[in-house]
């Protein structure tokens, strides 16, 4: 069978016959109209692969952009409230913004916190009276008069309360009345409360540092968000204060203040100063006399104490030797002056029983053969004469040192055993750290990653030498209820009659003071501290000197903080041994 087919010009148009479809002529490409079912998915997996691209590229964009703006710039949102004409601009950005303070340890001694501030816009409020009425209410502490006269005035801001609590916020809130605004801050919070106050002074209700190392550090604060790293020691500060604090109790005293330090380096590892106050409180509750910080501020006469510059200066001058003897058996008398024991002759001493004995005849002697020039020129190598202005906080003062045309012969004896000069007991432990480390002076500090170029003030020879004095007025002197075993504690007492108002001095009241290092063969650390007059009672038999008051609290502070400190302790086997024979044989 056979058919015939036909197909018309116009059939023709729309299919191809058998073996028409590959019949392309040579040197062209396929007909655009030529399509198969793979070119439709291609198709489709392009534009799905673009669609991605572009979710992915908005998708980072967002993320980089979250990011930014959480961890660097904070948020910042400008609102404009017009008012009669006025335009305020309100921003918000993150709230905390002042570094953190920190011990040697890491831990925080001072911290900020975001807190809320009540602000008025008076234009909105028709009441003030009533208005007035019903926030006295939630704030009691502030009277109606001062927040009627606040809201009375016709201004756009008004504060009305500092750091407000959340509570108290949610009050307000509650209350529903129009210009009552609310300000994201942030609070400044000492978590030890006392225990740093004369180191760390406070902030203002704008968060500024008014006072101690706040307000010295203020810049450094304020321009970086990392913590600030000081050299004080959270746990000995604490030990210390707690011994002041039990001391003044014990002895009556007026006050107490207390300075450890790192001979080897001038970091400060504790001080404080007793009384002192919260810095928490606002800065009017707080008592003046409180905010008084003896340690670096506190100028008097330190009595015996400065035989150690002394002795020191007249050995390292050559002209006074070691084995030299000086008559104390009679006074010494200068120009203006006649220089006696208090407690009566005492022979001839040589420069470490001048120590011992702390004589002021053999002091004053001593100073003759080296001269007040010398003298004058030594005090000044241990900064005697100027404020320590590099120290970081801006309470310091500075010592009541005499010109050089005052500088007379009377003015040499005394200053040879602590009188007609006053300093601070900053500049006293400062100066003392470099007559036992070596002949180094170190600028102190509160920074623990500060470091300081020392200044060579006498020979290592002459360091040397006035540890084993020194040790010896520990041993067989006024230091004796100092001597910490295994430690080997050095030191030296000072007693010095307070002055009056009027210039002269008071003979029923004194100063105290028992300057300290530990161990003698390799001095780490130093301690100074002071007590302000002290009463004698039963147990010092009436006594007031230092050996009676200071020197035992310093013995309770180094037994404490020592092994806090990593001291490692030295005793003697020896000694040990014949103490255990002894009780074994009293044992059988």
């Amino acid at each position: 069978m056979s058919f015939n087919v036909s197909f018309s010009k116009r059939n023709t148009e729309k299919f191809y016959l058998p073996g028409q479809e590959i019949k392309i002529a040579r040197g062209t490409i396929a007909p655009k109209s030529y399509t198969t079912e793979s070119d439709n998915v291609l198709k489709c997996r392009q534009r799905t692969f673009f669609a991605l691209c572009c979710f992915l590229a908005v998708y980072f964009f967002l993320c980089f952009r979250v990011g930014y703006v959480c961890l660097n710039k904070g948020v910042n949102i400008d609102t404009a409230i017009s008012d009669a004409g006025d335009t305020d601009i309100i921003r918000f950005k993150n709230p905390v913004k002042r570094a953190d303070i920190v011990d040697r340890n890491g831990e925080i001694i001072a911290t900020s916190l975001p807190a809320v501030n009540l602000y008025a816009n008076t234009k909105k409020i028709d009441n003030p009276e009533d208005v007035a009425e019903k926030l006295n209410y939630i704030f009691p502490e502030i009277s109606y008069e001062r927040l009627f006269g606040l809201l009375s005035r016709r201004r756009s801001f008004v504060y009305l309360k500092h750091s407000i609590s959340p509570a108290q916020q949610s009050q307000v809130n509650d209350l529903g009345i129009p210009g009552l605004e609310f300000e994201i801050c942030e609070t400044r919070i000492y978590p030890h409360k006392n225990l740093f106050s004369h180191i760390l002074g406070q902030t203002n209700t704008d968060n500024e540092g008014i006072s101690g190392l706040e307000k010295y550090m203020n810049e450094r604060l304020t321009t970086s968000t990392k913590p600030l790293y000081l050299s004080v020691d959270l746990g000995v500060q604490n030990q210390i204060r707690d011994e002041l604090i039990a001391g003044i109790k014990k002895f009556g005293a007026a006050g107490a203040s207390a300075i450890l330090m790192d001979v080897k380096s001038g970091k400060v590892i504790a001080l404080t100063s007793v009384p002192d106050f919260n810095p928490n409180d606002l800065d009017s509750k707080i008592e003046q006399k409180t905010k008084f910080n003896f340690a670096t501020k506190g100028i008097y006469e330190a009595g015996s104490v400065f035989k150690v510059f002394n002795t020191a200066m007249s050995l390292d001058s050559g002209k006074v030797k070691i084995s030299d003897k000086f008559d104390t058996s009679h006074p010494v008398k200068l120009r203006g002056i006649t220089v006696r024991e208090p407690h009566g002759p005492m022979g001839k001493l040589t420069p470490e029983d001048i120590l011992v004995e702390s004589s002021n005849v053999g002091s004053t002697l001593e100073v003759i053969k080296v001269g007040k020039k010398y003298q004058r020129e030594f005090l000044q190598s241990i900064n005697m004469d100027k404020a320590l202005s590099e120290f970081e906080i801006p309470e310091v003062a500075k010592p009541n040192f005499k010109s050089e045309k005052d500088w007379r012969d009377a003015t040499m004896a005394t200053v040879s055993y602590g009188y007609g000069i006053s300093s601070t007991p900053l500049h006293i432990i400062s100066a003392f750290s470099a007559i036992i480390n070596g002949g180094i002076y170190h600028q102190p500090t509160l920074l623990k990653d500060v470091k300081r170029e020392g200044e060579r003030v006498v020979s290592e020879k002459t360091s040397q030498t006035m540890r084993s004095m020194l040790r010896a007025v520990v041993v067989r002197g006024t230091g004796k209820k100092a001597n910490v075993e295994g430690y080997q504690v050095i030191g030296k007492t000072g007693t010095a009659d307070k002055l009056n108002e009027n210039g002269g001095y008071n003979h029923k009241k004194s100063i105290s003071t028992f300057i300290s290092a530990f161990p003698e063969k390799d001095p780490q650390y130093a301690l100074l501290v002071v007590i302000d007059d002290p009463k004698g009672s039963k147990e010092t038999f009436g006594h007031t000197e230092a050996g009676w008051n200071a020197v035992p609290i310093t013995r309770n502070i180094i037994t404490s903080v020592a092994p806090q400190l990593n001291v490692k302790a030295d005793f003697d086997l020896q000694k040990q041994k014949s103490i255990v024979d002894a009780a074994y044989k009293m044992a059988k």
